[in-house]
């Protein structure tokens, strides 16, 4: 106990002596964890949307009727086309569409379009549901070439890239962000922790003389980069929650079965990462001293 204590003094000791550097690494720690917690939110919303937006991709099959084709498909044909879809591993559910069932559709969504029809001209179909929206091209390349009695496939293509490129682009770009920040922090507190080190060198030459261990001398200083961090993450959670609550309801918008991360989630992640970054920093700084 005594050793804590005895750690937890020269901490604050040293904290306290280099207080504008200590300052400016809890800021950048603050604006860093701020700039991630913001970040994480909004990929894991993006992500969540991105998800509902592939289960709305399906693959649609449609049969020849004496519109399309020259011969209407038959009862058997479409049995083995539904068969042969229900096989795949990549198809989570087939649905028959009746010609009748499409009309009616149709008759709900734009009605303007068939309020003339003399007749039906529309085709029986089967509505295929991915297991994952990405398997939706793969799904219809499994109908080429077209079997018996299918007149077309057809899978939305232009808005299936764009869904999954969009979400595989807000990925890529969110993590190479939250990657820059990390990095920016765990520097800047790697420089504040070495800034202490120069100013008490010569008494850590001392102890290192009397016999002191590494992780003696390290641990003052391990000290200083943990309490850093958690001072910037804690600050930055305060302004998210800030933020959530008198900002966030003015400028975003609810969607039905789109969320992000929970905030009391994304705090913890937050100070984890926050420890993390200070741990890291002094690590970093006194294994190099160390080795003097």
């Amino acid at each position: 106990m005594s050793r804590l204590k005895l750690v937890a003094s020269e901490a604050l000791r040293s904290i306290s002596a280099n207080l504008s550097t200590t300052v400016a690494a809890t800021l950048t720690v603050l604006i860093g964890m701020f700039l991630v917690g913001m970040l994480v939110g909004f990929t894991t919303y993006a992500r969540s949307w991105g998800d509902q937006q592939k289960r709305k991709l399906v693959v649609n099959v449609f049969y020849c009727t004496d519109q399309t084709c020259s011969k209407t498909a038959t009862a058997k044909q479409m049995r083995e086309v539904e068969a042969q879809l229900r096989a795949s591993p990549l198809v989570k559910k087939v649905t028959f569409v009746s010609k009748g069932q499409a009309l009616k559709e149709m008759e709900k969504k734009s009605p303007a379009l068939v309020e003339n029809l003399t007749s039906n001209p529309l085709p029986d179909a089967e509505k295929v549901e991915p297991v994952k929206g990405e398997d939706t091209p793969r799904i219809a390349e499994t109908l080429k070439p077209l079997p018996a009695g299918v007149q077309k496939v057809t899978y939305g293509a232009k808005t299936a890239h764009k869904i999954l490129n969009i979400a595989h682009l807000i990925e890529v770009i969110s993590l190479a962000a939250v990657i820059v920040l990390l990095a920016a922090a765990t520097v800047l507190i790697a420089n504040t922790i070495r800034l202490s080190i120069f100013s008490r060198r010569r008494e850590i030459e001392i102890m290192k003389l009397v016999g002191a261990s590494n992780w003696f001398v390290r641990g003052p200083f391990m000290l200083e980069g943990v309490i850093t961090g958690f001072i910037g993450a804690i600050l930055a959670i305060v302004l998210l929650a800030l933020g959530k609550e008198l900002v966030l309801p003015s400028i975003w918008f609810d969607d039905t079965g789109v969320h992000g991360i929970s905030f009391a989630l994304n705090a913890l992640l937050l100070v984890g990462l926050g420890l993390l970054l200070g741990a890291a920093g002094s690590a970093l700084t006194l294994r190099r001293f160390l080795r003097i």
